[in-house]
């Protein structure tokens, strides 16, 4: 089954879902932090993951991506992407400190994955109570090359290439003017097999 099955109304819902997941990441983000982070979802549209280098700034473009599977009632993967200096803003926000700005630490690196985490269990955890599935991510994995190769790594992970992705486009921002805003985007990939269980979970809930 290809995303071509999906309709409007699946998208509608989808969409839906989304921003209740990405509202209860920014609370979970600013837990993390002990202030306010606001986080939204300007769009969920369909792309072709091999389309997704041109998306974000280019193949060539400098990006940290955060990979995890998704385990339970539907298999399939989550991407999450940062331009290289949205991820170093990011770092600096949450970890209140500078650090160097050719590479990420261990601390930093430590700290985008813990993100990635809090964004796929919220985003999973709000699909899964609607759609009535268990959905759970893998421990994250953290890459800091070109977007062309951090996607070539995640197409090897994938069943089939060429299938389209569901992009939910997130956006970062603190709470005192003037602070960075910080870019990303949030790609779900579910399995060929597993697309079918989620239509039709999302027609139950309709």
């Amino acid at each position: 089954m290809t995303f071509a099955k999906l309709t409007e109304e699946h998208l509608d819902a989808l969409r839906e879902i989304s921003n209740v997941g990405m509202g209860n990441a920014a609370t979970a983000l600013s837990q993390m932090v002990s202030d306010t982070v606001d986080l939204h979802v300007p769009s969920v549209t369909l792309a072709d993951i091999t389309d997704v280098p041109d998306l974000i700034g280019g193949p060539e473009q400098v990006v940290v991506g955060i990979t995890m599977q998704i385990h339970g009632d539907a298999r399939g993967n989550i991407l999450l992407v940062f331009p290289e200096a949205s991820a170093h803003s990011l770092v600096k926000q949450l970890l209140e400190r500078d650090f160097c700005a050719t590479r990420f630490d261990e601390m930093a690196e430590s700290t985008l994955k813990e993100v990635g985490n809090i964004l796929a269990s919220s985003y999973l955890g709000a699909m899964g109570q609607l759609l009535n599935l268990l959905l759970i991510p893998s421990i994250p994995a953290f890459a800091h090359d070109m977007a062309g190769a951090v996607i070539d790594y995640l197409l090897i992970e994938l069943s089939e290439t060429g299938d389209q992705a569901l992009m939910i486009e997130t956006e970062f921002h603190g709470r005192q003017p003037g602070d960075d805003v910080i870019g990303g985007h949030f790609f779900l990939l579910p399995d060929p097999t597993s697309l079918k269980v989620l239509i039709d979970a999302i027609g139950a809930a309709r």
